[in-house]
Formats: C-alpha cells, sequence, structure tokens
C-alpha cells in the first residue's frame, strides 16, 4: 500500500441490476480476457487497506476474490448512495480505524493506478470533505471519497428524506474534483451495454500491444 495515502477502505460498487445488459453481474463480464472485477481490484488493492464488495444476492459468486461482500442495508434497490451506506456502515463496524473510503464502481475496466491519492489530494488542496473524480467535462459521482463521519447524515438523507440523487447530497457538504483527460482512453468508461462490453475489449486490445 502507498504509505503517502491515509488508511483508506475501498469499496466496489456492484450491486446495480445490470438492466440494459439483461440481467446479471457487470462486474464479472470478461474485458480483455479477465472480468472486470480482476481489473478493478487490481487497482485498489494496492492503495488501500482492505478492498469489500457491494452486492445483493449470493455472494458466493464473488468468492474467487476473497473480499468481503457487503448488501445494501435500505430495501428495493435504492441506488448507489446505499452501497455507499454499506460501506460506511461495514468501515463503523470491521474497520473502525479507517477514517476514509474510495467506492468505484464495478464496471469501470480502465480506472487510473493513482486514482486514490489524487481523490485524497483533491480533498486537501480544496479543503472539502468529499471528492470525486472528472474525465473530460464529466463528473462521475459514484468515483468519490467519503469520510466515514458522515454515515449517519447519509442514513437520515436516504431513510428519511428518501434522498437518491448523489450530486444532491454531496453538494450539501462540499465536493472537490480530482480531474483526468478523456483521451485517448476514458478511464472511467463504464461497461453498460454489450455494445459498451465490445468497445471496452477493443480497448483493452490495444492497450495490451506493446507500443
Amino acid at each position: 500500500m502507498t504509505t503517502d495515502i491515509p488508511p483508506t477502505l475501498g469499496l466496489v460498487l456492484a450491486g446495480g441490476q445490470a438492466r440494459r445488459m439483461g440481467g446479471g453481474d457487470k462486474a464479472l463480464i470478461p474485458i480483455g480476457g479477465a472480468p472486470i472485477l480482476d481489473r478493478v481490484h487490481a487497482r485498489l488493492k494496492p492503495c488501500c487497506t482492505r478492498v469489500i464488495l457491494n452486492a445483493n444476492g449470493d455472494p458466493a459468486r464473488f468468492a474467487a476474490w476473497g473480499v468481503p461482500v457487503v448488501p445494501d442495508s435500505v430495501p428495493d434497490f435504492p441506488g448507489p448512495l446505499a452501497g455507499i451506506l454499506a460501506g460506511l456502515d461495514w468501515a463503523a463496524t470491521h474497520a473502525p480505524e479507517l477514517t476514509w473510503m474510495v467506492s468505484v464502481p464495478g464496471d469501470c475496466p480502465f480506472l487510473p493506478d493513482n486514482l486514490v491519492a489524487r481523490l485524497h489530494e483533491a480533498a486537501r488542496t480544496e479543503n472539502k470533505p468529499l471528492a470525486c473524480a472528472q474525465s473530460g467535462d464529466w463528473r462521475h459521482p459514484v468515483v468519490g471519497l467519503w469520510p466515514v463521519s458522515l454515515r449517519e447524515n447519509l442514513r437520515h438523507a436516504l431513510v428519511k428524506e428518501d434522498l437518491r440523487k448523489i450530486e444532491v447530497w454531496t453538494a450539501r457538504h462540499g465536493i472537490a474534483l480530482a480531474k483526468w483527460p478523456d483521451k485517448p482512453v476514458d478511464p472511467f468508461f463504464n461497461v453498460n451495454t454489450r455494445e459498451d462490453a465490445a468497445q471496452a475489449n477493443a480497448v483493452a486490445n490495444t492497450l495490451a500491444k506493446p507500443a
């Protein structure tokens, strides 16, 4: 683990229902010969103290990765904020020494290797409690840095206010932006459709070729 990064929990969000893919787990889609989850886990593991996975249903399908699988604690698939809350709750219960969490989607095969460091740097530089990634002109609110101390505030927003939009909640507290270029490859390209999977495989094959 990189020593200049504060102790951080890595959370892979894989609790969605993949409706545009016809169901299933997008994190298990093979890209460049390996499941996306292999690539995501490889990015988080060197720079996070622990890595966990947010997913619903039978956790056995993720057993090969040897990470805790944490389901949503709020029913009816309310979206990524529920997965983020589940991760923050896990940190508070099982790793109270960790005061930070970084979340990433389980369907992003090209995450940058400096993601966690850059999110922390952005939050420090802008003196904000939260940070999220931006590539080109697009923000990626689920690729974010979250202080565990805000978990009860998030629970209230989800359960009492029925809030579902990440950017509405983060705007209340202040959020920094960690920026990346989106060319030649958007590091936050996500696989939502079969066409996306085909495009990602083409990119992965190009990246695998020697210069």
